[in-house]
């Protein structure tokens, strides 16, 4: 199976979600969050995730998770990630409430394509200190793709992890799955990276994001967003429309993508400090805002 085939399918599959100029969105992808070991990379930008959650939450956006939020390649169940950062997914659970959260499955949390595991893990969790089963994000579904349709444009947005032109990682993710536990977490603990990944191998996100972009080419330049290669992309009005917001691994900050009035734009939420060396997590606008409907081709 082809990149164009996997990408074709997840397209023809993608749930439909319609949005106006008044929806706000915040797109976030990679967070990777783990059991706050070593090994967790999640663990060293918590703080700021969550503080750039709240303001968004306070703010009326809605969330869309791009997948790989979970790291279910080094560990082996759910359970652990929700224990150590029982707080973020609490926070998460607001958003649930609202109908203000949803979630797309990538390489690393790729079970959650399955709706039996979704439902055991996600659905509810077990709470020691009540001994009761609770609620987390009941009837909740994982989707490999969302569009986003503008009521009055008509105008479609394509969000997806971005595996699906990773031949690697989307067909044998199971193979890769059992190398990272078994081989690549200790090494990583010791601050070896794993070179298979195209976040830490140059000539495989080349590779990912030209199969992406050409995808993109041949459908009419659908505007496509993506995560999985980790590295903020932010096209002009006119260009290919492949956007890829980041991740939240990337040291001392976080990327993501916003859209709002009907723009779109590429954000950083890293730790800084004022006039008085006192250290504060803020925002920093990298790209945009740009008109969404500048990127239309018809």
């Amino acid at each position: 199976m082809s990149s164009k085939t996997r990408l074709d399918k997840a397209y023809r599959e993608a749930k439909i979600i319609n949005f106006d100029n008044d929806t706000k969105f915040i797109f976030f992808s990679d967070c990777h969050r783990g059991d706050n070991s070593f090994a967790d990379d999640f663990a060293n930008n918590r703080n700021i995730y969550f503080h750039a959650l709240k303001h968004y939450f306070a703010e009326g956006f809605t969330y869309c998770e791009l997948g790989d939020g979970d790291e279910l390649w080094e560990n082996v169940s759910f359970e652990p990630i929700l224990e150590a950062h029982k707080n973020v997914f609490e926070l998460m659970q607001l958003f649930y409430n609202q109908q203000r959260l949803h979630l797309i499955w990538g390489n690393h949390d790729m079970v959650y394509r399955n709706p039996k595991y979704v439902e055991k893990y996600l659905h509810s969790y077990f709470d020691e200190r009540t001994g009761e089963d609770k609620p987390l994000f009941p009837s909740i579904k994982v989707d490999e793709a969302i569009i986003l349709k503008h009521a009055e444009t008509q105008q479609e947005l394509f969000l997806v992890h971005g595996h699906q032109a990773d031949w690697w990682n989307f067909t044998f993710w199971k193979w890769s799955r059992f190398l990272v536990r078994v081989l690549w977490k200790p090494l990583n603990v010791m601050g070896i990276a794993d070179p298979t990944t195209p976040a830490k191998n140059y000539k495989e996100l080349i590779k990912v994001e030209r199969r992406t972009k050409k995808w993109i080419t041949d459908n009419n330049n659908l505007l496509t967003i993506v995560g999985h290669t980790h590295r903020p992309r932010f096209p002009e009005p006119g260009d290919i429309a492949y956007f890829n917001d980041g991740s939240c691994v990337h040291p001392r900050s976080i990327t993501g993508i916003e859209i709002e009035n009907g723009e779109i734009s590429l954000i950083k939420w890293q730790i800084a400090t004022n006039e008085d060396g006192i250290l504060q997590i803020v925002r920093v606008l990298l790209e945009g805002p740009k008109k969404l409907v500048d990127y239309r081709t018809s």
